[in-house]
């Protein structure tokens, strides 16, 4: 049986703590969707289109990961995809507690043997987040390192033009 595992977030942007995790969940399993999430609620800084595009290319080097995009409750996509394994990341013991409330309701909605595991981030990249990143470029720091270059550049071209898009 095929170990089809998924990794959902908004990726705005994709960070180096988040690759971090998407390569070794990608050695754990025959195939890992890195899932963009739509979330009308959230205002993000590139649309999804730009965000999926981003992790395309962050992630094109790993040959078992495909990148997609979904709105609306995870356990649905997950139903409807047929994920065994949904991968989640861990920062710190903060994200942790919301991160076991999402799991075990989520447990309530799968509708096969589907498990979340959590895996621990490098500590290099435990401080790193998406909102972080952008709150750092936008004020003129360096962001060099913390996120893809690709991402880098887009988010430096987005800033240039004249900031964010709402979703």
């Amino acid at each position: 049986m095929k170990r089809k595992a998924l990794y959902a977030g908004s990726f705005d942007p994709i960070t180096n703590g988040h690759l971090n995790i998407i390569e070794r969940a990608a050695k754990m399993y025959d195939s890992l969707t890195v899932a963009v999430v739509v979330n009308p609620n959230k205002n993000c800084f590139f649309t999804v289109d730009e965000r999926v595009d981003i992790a395309k290319k962050a992630t094109e080097n790993i040959s078992n990961v495909e990148v997609d995009s979904f709105s609306g409750l995870l356990a649905n996509y997950v139903n409807e995809n047929g994920f065994s394994v949904v991968v989640r990341g861990l920062r710190a013991t903060t994200d942790f507690e919301n991160e076991i409330q999402m799991a075990q309701m989520n447990a309530s909605l799968y509708t096969n043997d589907t498990e979340t595991i959590f895996l621990m981030t490098d500590p290099q990249y435990s401080y790193i987040s998406s909102s972080m990143i952008k709150e750092v470029a936008s004020l003129g720091g360096r962001i060099d390192g913390f996120i893809p270059d690709y991402a880098n550049k887009k988010i430096h071209e987005k800033l240039k033009s004249g900031g964010k898009d709402n979703e």
